[in-house]
């Protein structure tokens, strides 16, 4: 199994937490100079805020665990696509690389707004992609299958 990969199951496992929490199954990993500083899974039901995706959550404790806000030398591996929101929180924070699971057509930041990651930011697609994009779609099967209360 290679790096990729290893990290990116770590990000699965917190995207599994969500899920067992009752969040869209989203985990994320920032990993720096060969180990994991930041895990984090989507909290927006939680803590009923909507900035509370797995990659800002992640971001803000892996600044705390480095004492500053720029990531140039870290790796972050997300599950699925970042939104426009966080892909722009990304460029900020001037993230080293970006490995992502699966995609995002619908809100993936590649669709809404192309070049919004810093420039220096390398993006790796297609990790587990699979197994990643399953997780999120048994979701949304599993929610569209509960009847409204």
């Amino acid at each position: 199994m290679d790096t990729h990969e290893i990290y990116m199951r770590k990000a699965l496992e917190e995207a599994r937490r969500a899920e067992e929490e009752g969040e869209i199954p989203v985990g994320a990993v920032i990993a720096c100079k060969g180990r994991v500083i930041a895990r984090a899974h989507n909290q927006t039901e939680r803590l009923n805020d909507v900035t509370a995706h797995a990659e800002m959550l992640a971001i803000t404790s892996a600044a705390a665990a480095l004492g500053g806000k720029y990531l140039n030398d870290c790796v972050m591996y997300v599950t699925l696509e970042p939104c426009a929101m966080c892909g722009g929180a990304l460029a900020w924070a001037q993230l080293g690389e970006l490995v992502i699971g699966a995609s995002d057509p619908r809100r993936g930041y590649g669709r809404l707004s192309p070049g919004v990651l810093h420039p220096k930011t390398k993006v790796t697609a297609g990790v587990l992609a699979e197994e990643c994009g399953d997780l999120v779609k048994r979701f949304f099967a599993r929610k569209r299958q509960t009847p409204p209360a």
